[in-house]
């Protein structure tokens, strides 16, 4: 049956039926059943996601295999899908296609456990708008317990909610060197360090984290991506406990009414750090204010260490489409802060990329482990909602293409191209795999002798 034939029979344009084929539009019911009733058959076996031969569950499989992250990486163009193409010749694509995920796949006990992991939380994340309500409303009612009703969270309340949650705050000298704090679930005790954390918002961050995988009945992670999706929920639900969402939206709402949104003024009007303020903001920013917005923490070196986005831009990928430990592009706002001598305000920037235009706003903040930029990016569209609007600071990037910036200049790479060794300075959580009942990054046995040094005595 042809696509006039079909068009005819459901008296409809062969334009129509032609972007429901083509997936750009979605069929209501009753144009569902009169399909149905022009090509004999029943809705069900329309919407079953069984494939109706073996020919039809090979192209299937191919075009969602020339949509995703791994045939992307290898930089080759898709073949057209179509009854031209042998079938053999579509089976060996689709072989070889298997085999390259078998490989990625046995490989995935290390570091590819974890890309993968990161992979598959963002797009989750980025389907929810990196908003979650379950989490907004225990936040609601933590606060509601200990009677905070409105404005910053003070360190003060921090504790209150410690003790109301039934735990005692002991603050030490010798935490344990691979942790931000201990919980003593049995003898109902949080351990903190004496010295505090370098910036004004760590202790009460590290505090409330702690308490929000209590609250959440947070277990030892299974694997990594449990691990990893335990963080986020304790990292959210400790930044909606400081940024609690009723008076954040307020605010944010009252900024966008102004043309006037700063995550600087988010960060002051809340007392929590500027990298806390940018999270919080890409939570409440597309479900209440319907911005879509993009946030990235770079390392002084350009590696990518945490990044959202649902605003199409597109973040440096590996095959498995993980964008942690990636190289930014060096035209970026990310990374051109680096550059900037004034560290005081914010640095603010237009980059042209190939999905399109993005402002981005960004801060250098100083951490033991060296700088970091943390940035917050929109569409263009959107920037007339946000202080910085008027900078000039503009560039171009054209990543993934290795002109850019990835590729050396040629009479460097004649003269040195031979005769380069580097070696990589190498990335402990991008490393390691996730040993079974374990946390990562932390030694166990050290803090059990730590629990065992400070436990009261019976």
């Amino acid at each position: 049956m042809t696509l006039d034939d079909l068009a005819s029979a459901i008296d409809r344009a062969p334009s129509q039926v032609s972007t429901l084929e083509n997936g750009k539009r979605e069929p209501k019911f009753s144009q569902l059943q009169a399909i149905a009733r022009a090509l004999g058959t029943g809705v069900d076996d329309l919407l079953s996601a069984e494939a109706p031969s073996e020919r039809d569950a090979l192209e299937i499989e191919l075009e969602r295999v020339q949509r995703g992250p791994l045939f992307a990486s290898l930089g080759i163009e898709g073949v057209r899908i179509g009854k031209s193409l042998p079938h053999d010749a579509l089976s060996t694509i689709l072989a070889l296609h298997r085999e390259l995920e078998r490989l990625h796949t046995e490989r995935a006990a290390t570091p590819e456990e974890a890309r993968r992991a990161n992979g598959e939380l963002r797009g989750d994340m980025r389907a929810k708008d990196n908003y979650l309500p379950e989490l907004e409303q225990v936040a609601k009612g933590l606060l509601a317990d200990v009677g905070h009703t409105s404005g910053p969270l003070p360190q003060r309340m921090a504790a209150e909610i410690a003790a109301h949650l039934g735990f005692t705050l002991h603050y030490v000298s010798d935490l344990p060197h691979s942790t931000r704090s201990v919980i003593d679930t049995r003898n109902r005790r949080l351990y903190l360090p004496s010295k505090g954390f370098r910036g004004r918002s760590n202790t009460r961050s590290a505090l409330l984290q702690a308490l929000a995988s209590h609250v959440l009945d947070h277990t030892e992670p299974g694997d990594y991506g449990e691990f990893l999706r335990q963080r986020v929920e304790a990292n959210y639900l400790a930044a909606a406990l400081m940024v609690p969402e009723k008076p954040g939206v307020k605010f944010l709402r009252d900024a966008k009414d102004e043309r006037s949104i700063a995550i600087e003024d988010l960060r002051d009007a809340f007392g929590v750090s500027f990298e806390t303020a940018a999270h919080r903001f890409t939570n409440l920013a597309t479900r209440h204010l319907g911005i879509p917005v993009h946030f990235m923490k770079v390392h002084e070196s350009g590696i990518l260490h945490k990044a959202y986005e649902n605003d199409g831009v597109r973040f440096p990928s590996d095959a498995l489409g993980a964008v942690e430990g990636q190289h930014v592009c060096k035209q970026w706002t990310a990374r051109r802060v680096f550059d900037v001598e004034d560290r005081f305000n914010p640095y603010a920037q237009y980059t042209d990329t190939p999905s399109g235009t993005y402002w981005c706003t960004s801060r250098v903040e100083n951490t033991s482990d060296g700088a970091f930029s943390v940035s917050v990016g929109v569409p263009f569209a959107d920037v007339k909602w946000f202080e910085g609007r008027e900078t000039t600071e503009r560039n171009t990037s054209l990543c993934p293409d290795e002109s850019c910036c990835r590729r050396p200049p040629e009479e460097l790479s004649a003269k040195w191209g031979d005769f380069a060794w580097p070696s990589a300075r190498p990335h402990a959580s991008m490393l390691a795999a996730m040993p079974s009942g374990a946390y990562p990054g932390v030694e166990t046995t050290e803090v059990y002798r730590f629990l065992e040094r400070h436990a009261p005595e019976v």
